[in-house]
């Protein structure tokens, strides 16, 4: 699993055994004990009820990021496909270089040859 790591949230020691890096758990903690302090009232003890609050406060605040970056891809994804649409248009309109076969370049690879050097 981990090693133990000691977390301090709503002025309480929690002591966690998780695969995470200590450092990450350190600042998750502090993310939590900020959102806990934001909706307590300075002087107050934490209560059961401020921890599920800033829980679900903080559960919010992933679901809205969620949906923005969801949103994001699917404008991008529209984007996309609008540029590749008009690229294509674009390519359909111009007309094919001409192209030259093998037997264009032997020909002319051959007639290089042929000629008199300066």
């Amino acid at each position: 699993m981990g090693t133990p790591v000691e977390l301090r949230v709503g002025g309480q020691s929690y002591r966690v055994l998780a695969s995470a890096d200590e450092a990450d758990l350190r600042r998750l903690a502090d993310v939590v004990d900020q959102r806990l302090r934001s909706i307590t009232q300075p002087g107050r003890q934490v209560s059961p009820q401020a921890l599920v609050l800033a829980a679900i406060a903080l559960a919010h605040d992933l679901e809205e990021e969620r949906e923005a970056r969801r949103a994001a891809e699917q404008r991008s994804r529209q984007m996309l496909s609008a540029l590749l649409q008009r690229i294509d248009a674009v390519l359909d309109e111009s007309p094919a270089p001409p192209s030259a076969g093998p037997a264009d370049t032997a020909d002319a690879s051959a007639a290089a040859l042929d000629q008199p050097s300066p």
